[in-house]
């Protein structure tokens, strides 16, 4: 029996556990919240914290295990780079690239270096210093953590005297007290992400989703849906396409999931914006799967990569119909304890295609600010993207939240 660890605890692993177990795998969650959901699924449980990249190695050699990932767990994800690279287990690409790829600093040097458009950035690790170099940014500016995902600490500072606050809030989000400041690119159309997935390196599944965020959010550039397909046009398409597998082939990466964000500027010019070596939250795997077809399990294939099991095949087809991924969640500025969710029946019996509300009565929700925020997540297929932009333009009608007062 083949063991796979995986790092992390949430809800959105529990497919991957399952579908894991199911080709016959024993798996080990690690993270250091033994109550997490998904420990309930796995086979074993792990108290190891994700970040702790030698314990991590640890626990792996102590386990004896055949592969591991960090699927929609950002903080995990160099430290299973480093414990399959020591121990020659498959990952995506070398540590020294994964690291790279993960702290923000990092990418956004190595972009710059290697001649692809990135936006004017600089990293700094002491709070003070951005103070000193407030003429070297084009304003406004986008302040965030180096090593976090899903939005969490991110702000949009277009006054220089705000920009200690949104330090703060930048470093308590991260974990490594790095934080990073860079110019705030205007976008054509929308921004895009998806999952994608390469084999030796070459993209063999990747597309792109329409990113549409909640602008009455606390945080207005956290991610509240994705649409398949996307909007954008074949040429922008094709130039980031091109720019991500020359990005593949500068890392030396190999195979296995990623999860890609990427806009064309208003500039018209392309720009890579995160690219993670996991499965990205939300469950974007499992709904590309279904509205791609059966050769987009990009889970199953990032399980088989992991422990040695030949890859089924995986191919790009069309879309079949117009599919949106929304993640509910508060419009509400303060904490509220939550009673209930309630879906029209009509949009439910038509529309709904999958259901996963994580939030139960008596929870304390928080202001969306990040995707640790939501509430659970929809999958949604019209037949047109007409149709689909009409009912989620009042989804507020539709999806209500009831709360105690």
């Amino acid at each position: 029996m083949k063991k796979l660890m995986i790092l992390g605890g949430s809800a959105f692993i529990i497919p991957v556990i399952k579908k894991a177990q199911e080709l016959g795998c024993y798996v080990i969650t690690c993270d250091y919240l033994p109550d997490n959901t998904a420990h309930k699924y796995s086979d074993e449980y792990c108290n190891v914290s994700v970040i702790d990249k030698e314990a991590v190695l640890e626990a792996a050699k102590k386990h004896e295990i055949d592969g591991i990932i960090s699927f929609a767990c950002d903080p995990g994800v160099a430290s299973a780079a480093y414990a399959a690279e020591k121990l020659g287990l498959s990952f995506q690409g070398p540590y020294e690239s994964v690291r790279i790829l993960q702290d923000k600093g990092l990418f956004r040097k190595f972009l710059t270096d290697n001649g692809f458009n990135c936006p004017h950035s600089k990293s700094y690790d002491d709070k003070k210093a951005p103070l000193d170099d407030i003429d070297f940014f084009d304003w406004p500016v986008i302040v965030k953590p180096v090593d976090s995902a899903g939005s969490k600490g991110v702000t949009r500072v277009d006054d220089p005297n705000k920009l200690p606050e949104a330090i703060e809030i930048a470093l308590e989000a991260g974990h490594n007290g790095h934080f990073i400041i860079e110019d705030f690119i205007t976008f054509k159309g929308f921004h895009a992400d998806g999952d994608f997935f390469t084999v030796d390196g070459k993209i063999v599944f990747g597309p792109f989703a329409d990113q549409l965020f909640d602008k009455d959010a606390v945080n207005p550039y956290t991610p509240a849906m994705l649409i398949w397909p996307a909007t954008m046009d074949e040429a922008d398409d094709k130039a980031l396409h091109d720019d991500i597998q020359r990005l593949m082939y500068a890392l030396n990466m190999k195979t296995g999931i990623y999860n890609i964000e990427a806009c064309i500027g208003a500039n018209g010019k392309p720009y890579i914006m995160e690219v993670s070596p996991r499965g990205g939250g939300c469950r974007i795997a499992e709904i590309q799967n279904m509205a791609y077809g059966e050769y987009a399990d990009l889970i199953e294939n990032e399980i088989r990569k992991a422990v040695g099991l030949p890859l089924t095949k995986i191919e790009q087809g069309k879309c079949d119909g117009h599919w949106i991924q929304f993640d509910l969640h508060s419009d509400t500025d303060r904490d509220r304890v939550l009673k209930s969710i309630t879906i029209d029946p009509e949009i439910e019996k038509n529309n709904v295609k999958y259901t996963m509300i994580t939030a139960k009565p008596g929870d304390v929700v928080k202001p969306f600010t990040g995707a640790n925020m939501t509430l659970g997540d929809l999958f949604l297929r019209f037949d047109s993207r007409e149709e689909l932009d009409e009912v989620m333009s009042h989804h507020k009608d539709w999806i209500k939240y009831e709360f105690e007062d």
